[in-house]
């Protein structure tokens, strides 16, 4: 737990350095964002889908989705994101 805690916390600092020293990195980070949010939704749409179809109990199927490493490693780095755009925003509004 505490390398979760200091790993949301590092990284997006981590990020913001780099996006300070190139403008790529800023490129890559929002293009990463823009794809891990599109297969994060697919795979969240696609689990809910198919709860619908086999009409099972939705709030004990949908859990099977955090069994996915794809969803869990998008969803992790759309949370960085969002703290790593937070920090953006605290700088700008400074």
């Amino acid at each position: 737990m505490i390398i979760i805690l200091v790993a949301s916390i590092a990284v997006p600092i981590l990020m913001l350095y780099l996006k300070i020293r190139s403008k790529k990195f800023q490129i890559a980070f929002n293009a990463l964002a823009a794809i891990s949010a599109v297969i994060f939704g697919v795979i969240a749409a696609v689990s809910i889908r198919q709860i619908l179809i086999d009409n099972t109990v939705f709030m004990t199927a949908i859990h099977s989705v955090f069994l996915n490493p794809i969803f869990l490693i998008t969803g992790a780095y759309i949370g960085l994101f969002a703290i790593y755009r937070l920090l953006i925003l605290t700088l700008d509004e400074r």
